[in-house]
């Protein structure tokens, strides 16, 4: 392409705008396909049958990652904070080094995340907002 932009054509010769539920099979192991990356922002579409991070693993990130369950329930735990529970149509900013783990995932059906990966600034933070008005 030329501009630093790669889309993903997904299996079967779905692309653009086509986002594949997942699948029925139990994985193993998280499914991940990068739909969208360019040098600033990566678009993930991210398929979990049941699988969490590992005892004692804490998620320290660079980058802002927005995530938006499409299928299924999960739990977040934070290393500060109250875990978040999520329900498909939900969406959660983590926010760069904010320490998290995946602490469950559903099996049936299975979970469907779209997860944005960038530096988001201050989306998201209703206090900064006012403050810049």
């Amino acid at each position: 392409m030329g501009s630093g932009l790669n889309l993903y054509d997904f299996p079967g010769g779905a692309s653009g705008g086509n986002l594949p539920i997942g699948t029925n099979a139990m994985l193993t192991e998280e499914l991940c396909d990068i739909l969208l990356k360019t040098d600033s922002i990566r678009i993930e579409r991210i398929v979990s049958t049941g699988q969490v991070s590992p005892p004692g693993f804490w998620y320290d990130q660079p980058e802002d990652e927005w995530v938006l369950l499409v299928q299924g329930e999960a739990r977040i735990d934070y290393q500060n904070r109250a875990p978040i529970t999520l329900k498909a149509g939900d969406s959660l900013l983590l926010r760069a080094h904010e320490k998290h783990r995946v602490a469950y995932t559903s099996e049936n059906p299975p979970c469907v995340w779209v997860c944005v990966f960038g530096s988001f600034g201050n989306a998201g933070n209703a206090e900064a907002a006012d403050h810049a008005q």
